[in-house]
């Protein structure tokens, strides 16, 4: 069954939305300035309202052209923070997402997809939630980042270090990820110790998990007489007459000695200018961490420090991986504003909503630091960022 069913009290009643419209406070929004690359003044918006209504109008502008939605819900863990209370009853958290997540899906383009940053408390019930509105078969991964790096000493069962990141497509027969870039570190794993003239070089397996001929039954006699029969329970990854190449081409590696186990060479000039897959594990030495992202915000609220919010660079790994630039990103839970400074830095269009009064004490003095450039913190000096662009404000109101 592609749309799994997961049951709860109340989940037939829905609540009665009523007709809402965005009106603009051109006060509180921040003019263009420049013409950098998050110069959408026109397009980028802010919204201080219930997300609810807020999407609802959204639809009747943005349905299938949001390219990401990214949002980081309440947890719903029983605490009580100060910008929020995370404790509600469960089915009234499962309806409370529902409502939201079949919205966010109409936004979405077909290429688009969706990143939701959730805990163990409630991540097994809300990826079935997303199967039954997304579809099981437009699950992507569940990403683990670490968002701690030390261990809580007083933790009564285990220390919680990591959350979870869903990630699921609008249609995943399109969708693809962005490749990461390569890194110094990576590169430094390949070595030329035989001077090849192809440059440095990595060895890699001829042999593979999966193939069209049993590893048994294949064996390759190479020029200085090695034979080389695949490891039992696997296959050849190349053909015969591949193998044959790769020898001519002094591109098979026999060890100093030349009683090693046969290898390809695989050189770092072959590889892909694209880049490398994504892995699920994210460390927080390249993701952030819970840490800094409290340093992050104390830059431009001192006196009032958002209590969860999230690291740029957390923000500048999803949307690298959904988005290029110009593509509209939008966040219902806007928080401490997180996903529109990295958004607008990184040269995209984005959408951010918050009811709460941190969209006046945090977003807004954080957004007009981004474009004025007197932001130093966060991915600033990663993408280069020297200010510009501008966004709208709005509220959400009713139609009487």
């Amino acid at each position: 069954m592609d749309r799994p069913e997961l049951n709860w009290i109340g989940k037939d009643r829905r609540p009665r939305v009523e007709p809402a419209v965005l009106v603009e406070d051109p006060a509180l929004g921040a003019p263009a300035s420049g013409t950098g690359p998050g110069a959408f003044a026109d397009d980028n918006l802010l919204i201080f309202g219930d997300n609810l209504p807020a999407l609802k109008a959204l639809e009747e502008t943005h349905a299938g052209r949001i390219t990401c939605v990214f949002i980081d819900p309440p947890y719903n863990t029983g605490g009580a923070f100060t910008q929020y209370d995370d404790g509600v009853e469960h089915s009234r958290w499962l309806g409370f997402l529902r409502d939201r997540l079949e919205i966010l899906r109409s936004l979405l383009a077909a290429d688009g997809s969706l990143w939701i940053t959730i805990d163990d408390n409630e991540s097994h019930y809300l990826k079935v939630l997303c199967d039954e509105v997304f579809g099981r078969g437009n699950f992507v991964s569940n990403a683990v980042w670490q968002k701690k790096y030390t261990v809580a000493n007083d933790a009564q069962w285990l220390s919680g270090n990591h959350d979870h990141i869903l990630v699921y497509a609008k249609d995943k027969a399109v969708w693809r990820p962005n490749r990461l870039p390569r890194t110094d570190a990576m590169n430094a794993r390949y070595r030329n110790p035989d001077n090849h003239p192809n440059g440095p070089w990595k060895a890699t397996p001829l042999h593979a998990k999966s193939g069209s001929q049993a590893g048994r039954s294949f064996s390759h006699t190479f020029g200085n007489g090695v034979v080389w029969t695949p490891p039992r329970g696997t296959y050849p990854r190349f053909s015969a007459e591949t193998l044959r190449k790769l020898d001519e081409a002094e591109a098979i590696w026999f060890g100093k000695d030349g009683t090693a186990v046969p290898s390809r060479k695989t050189f770092l000039s072959e590889l892909s200018d694209e880049g490398t897959p994504c892995p699920t594990v994210w460390l927080h030495s390249e993701a952030g961490n819970n840490h800094e992202a409290r340093e992050e915000v104390k830059a431009f609220n001192a006196a009032q420090p958002f209590d969860t919010p999230k690291p740029e660079r957390l923000l500048r790994r999803i949307l690298h991986l959904a988005t290029g630039p110009g593509d509209w990103v939008l966040d219902a839970f806007a928080g401490s504003g997180t996903t529109g400074a990295v958004a607008h830095k990184m040269g995209r269009r984005w959408i951010m909503i918050e009811r709460g009064g941190h969209c006046h004490t945090h977003i807004l003095p954080r957004m007009r630091k981004v474009v004025s450039g007197t932001d130093p913190g966060g991915i600033t000096e990663a993408v280069g960022w020297k200010g510009g662009g501008g966004f709208r404000f709005a509220r959400v109101a009713e139609i009487s």
